[in-house]
């Protein structure tokens, strides 16, 4: 029976050979290794790799448990020169896309949330295309927001997005050429709030005076809302009692962006001058507080924008990129806060913002 066998997998008689194992009892070990032979040469290597490391548990005799172990050795030579052959295959394209696109210039790779179930089946692609060991992968996978994953040549992320989409990770690449393209314009006060609506912006870097942009409530494609950290430094007293200076977030800074075809118009409760323009409050013979005004500009939108959608995962993107500062140094913010000491915060809303807006 073993030569039949063997000569059937030597000549490629695969249903032959399945037909001749059939005829062995299920639980015959011999007749497991040559399931596993024949998964292998029908290229199933999964079921073949199961198959081997579950003899090898068994502890069957020494010339079986052999088989079966240069069976997994023949399998992990297979799989080094599957990976070397993508690799190859992955450069030449690389090359190919930035040669045929001038796609040379930096940008960012961002993967998107996944059901706990789906993670679990693409986790195996997702681990394959970026040469990752499968646990490592499912902790990168994100369950909500936005990860942001890796900075590089756009045409190079080009081609792993486009490897993941395929794989059924939901993922996308944009340059940041792109981002620095996208005009903002920053929010003074509404001038009239009902179609057209006006609003006193300026313009960022700008030295020109404040004008008026006119838009439709209905050409708000969309929204992006998201707190920034304001700092302080502080003195406190360590453990033994020593004096030690460290950074305390102080408070929030209120940020909503409203995307529009010509851009970004943005506001944030820092630049906002509550006390010009249309009225926000019932009462605006008394000064509101910053929370109170922002509130009641937060009314006006949801009363003339309840259907546009808000992306609001803001702070979950920001702890992926955050420590990223090559990259978030390349970006311009478009943003005037009052800081002590520099924050890269504000580069990462408006990579999120600008993201969202590119999608």
């Amino acid at each position: 029976m073993d030569l039949e066998i063997a000569a059937a997998l030597k000549h490629g008689n695969y249903q032959e050979v399945a037909l001749l194992i059939a005829n062995l009892p299920p639980d015959d070990p011999w007749g497991q290794l040559y399931q596993a032979q024949l998964h292998e040469a029908q290229t199933e290597w999964e079921s073949a790799e199961s198959l081997y490391r579950e003899l090898l548990r068994q502890g069957h005799v020494p010339k079986l448990a052999l088989e079966a172990r240069q069976g997994l050795q023949r399998l992990a030579q297979r799989q080094q020169e599957e990976q070397r052959d993508q690799t190859a295959q992955r450069q030449v394209q690389i090359a190919r896309t930035v040669a045929q696109s001038g796609q040379g210039g930096l940008g960012v790779l961002i993967l998107e949330a996944l059901s706990p179930e789906v993670k679990a089946e693409v986790a195996p692609a997702f681990a394959h295309i970026m040469r990752l060991d499968l646990y490592s992968a499912r902790l990168l996978l994100p369950s909500r927001g936005w990860r942001f994953y890796r900075t590089g040549a756009i045409g190079e992320l080009q081609v792993y997005g486009q490897e993941l989409q395929d794989s059924r990770v939901p993922s996308f690449w944009k340059s940041l050429e792109q981002v620095r393209q996208v005009k903002v314009h920053q929010a003074c006060y509404f001038k009239t709030v009902q179609d057209p609506v006006q609003v006193v912006v300026t313009e960022a870097h700008s030295s020109k005076s404040p004008r008026v942009l006119s838009f439709k409530w209905s050409e708000v494609v969309q929204s992006v809302t998201g707190q920034l950290p304001i700092f302080e430094e502080v003195v406190d007293l360590d453990a033994r009692g020593v004096l030690q200076r460290k950074e305390k977030t102080q408070d929030y800074a209120q940020f909503r962006d409203l995307h529009l075809p010509s851009g970004i118009l943005r506001f944030y409760d820092a630049a906002y001058q509550f006390n010009q323009g249309v009225p926000l409050a019932a009462d605006s013979s008394e000064p509101g507080t910053s929370w109170s005004n922002w509130r009641n500009l937060t009314a006006l939108w949801q009363e003339n924008l309840p259907d546009v959608r808000s992306w609001n995962e803001f702070s979950t993107f920001a702890d992926t990129i955050i420590e990223q500062t090559d990259t978030l140094d390349r970006i311009d913010a478009h943003i005037n806060l009052f800081r002590r000491a520099e924050s890269y915060w504000d580069q990462a809303f408006h990579l999120y913002s600008s993201l969202a807006y590119l999608k």
